[in-house]
């Protein structure tokens, strides 16, 4: 059986995207010389995601994709975000959890959840 590795984001603001996933989720970015892929390593558990350079006509955030991160408290980590320049939209109650939405600097959904760790 395959598991889900990794995850591939197109972005033409590679820099901007490194700092953005280091700066508000912890991740560290890793090169290899000589390839053009850039891999984000969650510093705990988590899914690596690997920055592809965007072909010239591709557009960003054109995806029907949401990256979703754990967070045990979506109104403190909204709080402690903004404090660091990301701005979440309005936070979101759904059957026993909640949830807040932003866009990365390539313009893909992101969200933060309190789901898993709901029974």
């Amino acid at each position: 059986m395959a598991q889900l590795g990794r995850l591939i984001l197109y972005t033409k603001r590679t820099e901007e995207m490194i700092a953005f996933y280091k700066r508000h989720f912890g991740y560290e970015a890793h090169r290899r010389e000589g390839d053009r892929l850039v891999e984000l390593i969650p510093k705990g558990p988590g899914l690596p995601l690997l920055l592809h350079p965007a072909a010239k006509g591709q557009k960003e955030g054109q995806s029907l994709i949401k990256l979703v991160f754990d967070v045990k408290d979506v109104a403190a980590f909204c709080a402690a975000a903004k404090a660091e320049g990301l701005l979440f939209g309005p936070i979101h109650h759904a059957d026993g959890y909640s949830f807040a939405n932003a866009k990365d600097p390539s313009n893909n959904s992101i969200s933060v959840s309190e789901r898993a760790f709901t029974e």
